[in-house]
């Protein structure tokens, strides 16, 4: 039944609880112990269940709030959240076109926070703050040409920052099929700016990859003389070859040392993923447990347990060890592993790929789930410890 402008005028507070009165399609009015009232509307949006305010009562009357909850529902036919819609209207405080690029890039931003590691979305922010809203940001984004774009893009190139041309031609490209979705534009204006832009010269991670060297590194870890947490971080990157971002936020609840097993959601797929633990890996953690297994990360932060060390923290420890950049970075442990793993023990490209986490699909197309292949995998990460322990001999 739908509430009548005197059920909520009327409406009493208990001292006890907070009180929802329903009026339909997911709004409803709270009334809290103090009698204070609110409306909210509770909608799903990617099959999660949300919930946004539409402000208080008296100042918003039952029929401003239905008209609030049919707008939002107007906006979630269209593809668009309407709390990311409300997030965008919000930053973009010099200028509330909802058609303007820069309101239609933040909430394209505000959409896709939650599935973008933290510093990654706050990189593409910065990037478009710096390098795009100054120039673009109030123009309509259907009035946006690939001239326009490129004078912009140009300007980026002017500082010798043609990796970063590149990244905000991506990320237009990237706004523009959003607004696409979402019914402000036709078409893509970055598609015809391809071959435009300074070609970007590919430089790979640095890795050790020879097995002499890698001896020589795993000795110079093994001696390493700083924190346990960092020191053990230090020597589980090469047991585990996960991305650097994966190893320095492991949390203890997805480790199962019983089971030998570090189960988590892969950082760049998205998937959930199973980590084989090595004799050595094991140890290493069972060494660790008593310093930090009473927190939620397996490597805290010296300032806070309810943080993860930072990301710095594994490259500062390989430069104290006289490991320049030009030789190896955090990412260069999955470079070391892949190419010896291949190259040296002869281990399938596929099993291999699995156990970096890479989206690997079968011959129909599927991707495969996390427990393909585990039993090898296993076999592999256990072979590969010891051929660590052999190399460090």
């Amino acid at each position: 039944m739908a509430l009548t402008v005197q059920e909520v005028k009327n409406a009493k507070s208990d001292p006890s609880r907070t009180l929802k009165l329903f009026d339909g399609g997911g709004l409803y009015l709270e009334v809290t112990p103090t009698g204070s009232k609110r409306w909210r509307l509770k909608y799903r949006f990617n099959g999660k269940e949300k919930l946004i305010s539409l402000g208080l009562y008296p100042v918003v009357g039952l029929k401003d709030a239905r008209e609030a909850r049919d707008e939002a529902k107007r906006q979630l036919a269209k593809g668009i959240d309407p709390s990311a819609h409300r997030q965008a209207e919000k930053a973009s405080s010099t200028f509330q076109e909802t058609n303007s690029l820069e309101f239609v890039a933040r909430e394209w931003l505000a959409q896709n926070q939650g599935t973008w590691v933290p510093s990654h979305g706050i990189r593409i922010k910065q990037r478009l703050e710096h390098d795009v809203f100054p120039f673009l940001g109030k123009s309509m984004v259907g009035d946006v040409t690939p001239p326009m774009i490129l004078e912009v893009l140009r300007r980026i190139e002017s500082r010798e920052a043609f990796e970063t041309a590149h990244r905000v031609r991506t990320n237009l490209s990237q706004i523009f099929r959003y607004a696409i979705a979402t019914g402000r534009l036709s078409s893509d204006p970055t598609r015809d700016l391809r071959g435009a832009l300074r070609p970007v010269k590919t430089t790979h991670l640095a890795a050790i990859t020879e097995p002499a060297k890698v001896g020589e590194l795993l000795r110079l870890i093994d001696g390493y003389r700083g924190g346990v947490v960092v020191s053990t971080a230090l020597k589980l990157a090469p047991l585990v070859f996960v991305r650097p971002g994966e190893l320095r936020r492991a949390e203890w609840a997805d480790i199962d040392l019983e089971m030998s097993e570090w189960r988590f959601i892969a950082q760049k797929t998205k998937t959930p993923h199973i980590v084989p633990l090595s004799c050595q890996a094991v140890a290493a953690l069972r060494n660790l447990y008593p310093m930090t297994g009473g927190g939620k990360f397996v490597f805290p932060s010296p300032r806070s347990r309810d943080r993860p060390m930072s990301e710095n923290a594994v490259l500062a420890a390989l430069r104290s060890l006289g490991i320049p950049k030009e030789e190896m970075c955090g990412h260069g442990f999955r470079a070391m592993a892949r190419t010896i793993l291949d190259e040296v023990l002869g281990y399938p490209p596929h099993i291999i790929e699995h156990q970096l986490a890479h989206s690997v699909k079968d011959a129909l197309g599927r991707a495969y789930n996390r427990t393909t292949h585990l039993t090898e995998r296993k076999a592999l990460m256990q072979k590969w410890a010891d051929y660590l322990d052999e190399l460090k001999k």
